[in-house]
This record gives structure tokens, sequence and C-alpha cells, in this order.
């Protein structure tokens, strides 16, 4: 998988964790919770309307989804 260039928005934030097994179980106003059925691990994604989410926030919904930081972060 390529590396991402810097920032991205709640959908690609979407089909990576689509592609790595995710899938959504719930939504509550603007935040989706996703669910990765074999681990169990569950995040919660924020839709921000097409603007980028914060990097702090990117970082956290990543790392806790356990998706190594080659797969998303810039070089």
């Amino acid at each position: 998988m390529s590396q991402r260039s810097g920032p991205m928005t709640s959908r690609e934030v979407e089909l990576l964790l689509k592609r790595r097994g995710y899938q959504l179980v719930s939504q509550r106003g603007s935040h989706r919770k996703w669910r990765h059925p074999a681990s169990g691990l569950q995040v919660i994604v924020p839709e921000h309307r097409g603007r980028k989410l914060p990097i702090a926030t990117l970082h956290n919904i990543l790392t806790n989804a356990e998706i190594p930081e080659t797969e998303w972060r810039p070089e």
C-alpha cells in the first residue's frame, strides 16, 4: 500500500479501515463506529464534511486500529 502524503479525510480513513477488514457497526450523529470482527478492536471516526482530520485525531484512530504508521504516515 502506498504511503499517504499528509493528513487524511474521514472517507480516506474509512477506506483504509475497510481494506484492513474493519466493519461499520453503528453511527451516532457524525461519528461512525468501526470494529474488526477477528480482533475485536474498535475505533470511532468523526465525519468532518470533507475536511482533513486533525493529525492527533488521525494518529489516535489509526494507532488504536493497530495500523502500522508505514501505511499512513508521510516519510
